[in-house]
């Protein structure tokens, strides 16, 4: 799972990095700070469950196994890329993998993974459906109806909700009255959790926890992981000279940075090297040079399949 993590963390700031060349034509939504909710879940499940995710994308995917080459070259529009260039950033998927999709739409990665939950328990099978949100989606009928409807039916899905304490430019307490998440799961007679989202032990526990009861039988869980998103809402800088939120608050999240956590704590344990530090870096380092070099040679898609997989 560190590892995981790393290696998100360093494709986004390469992600960030190279941004300004102008040759990625398509916003990004990086996930820098929040590696810790898509690498805990993600790893509490197998292939054959179904995640379905949001525009802040990258870290699903790659916690998914996603194929990092068919990520960059999504992004830059290629042909190549994991659905042909057609979607670029906020649209990741590789249903091969258990990432199903990725839906800008706030609130829309709900009612998919509720529908599939549903398929899973006509078929008799114990796979597990992974709803990615983030907090402001609560907000979204579709979350209240997709909830009340995944309690009565007791179906295998987890609502996992990101909350990382802002919709866009807008903070929690000016978009929510004062209570916690989980009441809102507790009205639709939901269990809930809470966790520290920086905390990916905390978060692989909690989320392997509600697995084994969707597999079981008993219906949906709602997590919510507190975590906080570094850069800016969408695009590769930061965003603190605007005022929504103060210097101090971040700089406190940065301080609990889950890489840096999880690193201290493999060191003291012992698990965790300098060398093997700098070992993986070096490796990762190689694996994105080569991801997007192969990205910027790729050809784009051929124009005479504009038309195809549109529907009317």
């Amino acid at each position: 799972m560190y590892r995981s993590m790393l290696r998100i963390r360093m494709v986004e700031e390469d992600i960030a990095d190279r941004y300004a060349q102008q040759e990625m034509r398509c916003p990004v939504h990086l996930s820098t700070g929040q590696e810790a909710t898509a690498v805990g879940v993600c790893n509490a499940l197998q292939h054959t469950d179904r995640v379905f995710s949001t525009h802040r994308c990258h870290a699903h995917y790659l916690a998914m196994d996603g194929d990092l080459t068919a990520m960059i070259a999504e992004i830059y529009g290629k042909a190549a890329g994991c659905i042909g260039g057609r979607g670029g950033s906020m649209h990741l998927t590789d249903p091969d993998k258990g990432l199903i999709a990725s839906v800008p739409i706030v609130a829309s990665s709900i009612p998919l993974a509720v529908g599939t939950a549903l398929a899973d328990q006509i078929d008799g099978n114990e796979c597990v459906s992974v709803a990615f949100f983030g907090e402001a989606c609560v907000e979204e009928g579709v979350f209240h109806e997709s909830a009340n409807f995944a309690s009565l039916r007791k179906l295998p899905v987890l609502f996992v909700c990101e909350n990382n304490l802002y919709s866009v430019y807008t903070p929690l307490s000016e978009r929510q009255p004062k209570r916690q998440l989980t009441e809102l799961a507790r009205a639709h007679e939901m269990p809930s959790v809470v966790a520290d989202g920086n905390d990916i032990a905390a978060v692989f526990q909690s989320t392997t926890e509600a697995v084994a009861r969707a597999r079981q039988g008993g219906g949906p869980t709602f997590l919510v992981f507190d975590t906080y998103r570094w850069r800016e809402h969408c695009g590769p800088g930061f965003d603190n000279h605007l005022g929504y939120r103060t210097e101090a608050e971040y700089q406190s999240w940065r301080l609990r940075c889950p890489i840096e956590l999880h690193r201290e704590d493999l060191r003291r344990k012992k698990f965790l090297t300098q060398e093997d530090e700098e070992a993986l870096v070096a490796e990762f380092e190689l694996e994105i040079d080569a991801a997007f070099n192969f990205a910027r040679a790729a050809p784009l898609p051929d124009p005479s399949q504009v038309a195809a997989h549109v529907y009317a």
